[in-house]
């Protein structure tokens, strides 16, 4: 993941990564997307160990994803539009919740 901070402090995100589905399938996944983090935040982003415990309702963290399925059987993945809501998580890590827009 390549994130790159601006000078209005808007972490612009670019990754790509690829899952691997319940039956074995490999989905390629790319998605960009926006973070920003209220100034009050800084000090408890930079303490890895904790910084997962703040609530993400008190920053904003969403993505654009993307899908390519390199299996036959996933096609219709291709055609979907998706958001996903991020959140930071133990370990230093982020975790989304993606949802296909209607």
């Amino acid at each position: 993941m390549v994130r790159m901070l601006t000078r209005n402090k808007i972490r612009v995100i670019d990754a790509r990564v690829v899952l691997r589905t319940e039956d074995g399938a490999l989905i390629h996944m790319s998605y960009g997307g926006r973070a920003t983090f209220p100034d009050e935040l800084e000090g408890a982003l930079r303490d890895a160990s904790s910084r997962h415990l703040i609530d993400p309702s008190r920053y904003y963290f969403r993505a654009t994803p993307l899908f390519q399925p390199g299996a036959a059987r996933y096609p219709w993945i291709n055609g979907i539009v998706a958001v996903g809501s991020g959140r930071l998580i133990e370990g230093g890590g982020v975790a989304y919740d993606v949802f296909e827009l209607q």
